[in-house]
This record gives C-alpha cells, sequence and structure tokens, in this order.
C-alpha cells in the first residue's frame, strides 16, 4: 500500500508500481483530506520493490504519508482489500452517459 496526500502523487505512485514489478492493481481509495490509498498485490518480494518504488515516486511529485507490505494476509481480511463495484469509491465508478 501507498498513500499519499493527493490524486497526482497517487497516480505517479500507481504508475510505478505496475512498471517496477509484475504487480496487480487492486485498488484506489480516496478519503477526505485529499488522502489517497493504492493497494498492489503480488508476490511479496515484488510487492516490496513496487511499494519502494511508488513511495519514491509519491514523493517526488506530492506528499507521501505512508507505504506498507503485508506479507501474508488474511482471506478474511482480503474482501477489505478486493476491488469490486460496489467497494469502490463514486469517483472510481465509470458514470454512464444518459441519452
Amino acid at each position: 500500500m501507498v498513500e499519499t496526500r493527493g490524486f497526482l502523487a497517487a497516480v505517479e505512485a500507481a504508475d510505478a508500481m505496475c512498471k517496477t514489478a509484475p504487480v496487480k492493481l487492486v485498488r484506489y481509495e480516496v478519503v477526505r483530506d485529499a488522502r489517497v490509498t493504492v493497494v498492489v498485490r503480488g508476490e511479496v518480494a515484488e510487492v516490496e520493490s513496487s511499494v519502494n518504488a511508488g513511495g519514491r515516486a509519491a514523493g517526488r511529485v506530492g506528499e507521501l504519508l505512508a507505504t506498507h507490505v503485508i506479507p501474508a494476509l488474511e482471506p478474511e481480511v482480503s474482501t477489505m482489500v478486493d476491488t469490486s463495484e460496489a467497494s469502490r469509491p463514486p469517483a472510481a465508478r465509470p458514470r454512464r452517459r444518459s441519452r
């Protein structure tokens, strides 16, 4: 996970994370005070290197708040971080055009 203040830093972090290692971008979460958390999944070593790269990238263009790697996520907890239409913030849901 990489947590930033501001969306630009989060996008930069996500881009660096996905380019550094073969990880899967699982979700991002926008909360108040412009905090954005980006979550990736993959092999532990790959996630560690991608989170490090994402943190550095975020810090170059914005404010890095935190980075964290959970090596063995419990199955009960994984439902909290898995992406789904219902769990994504409204801004992340695709908008449908009305005709």
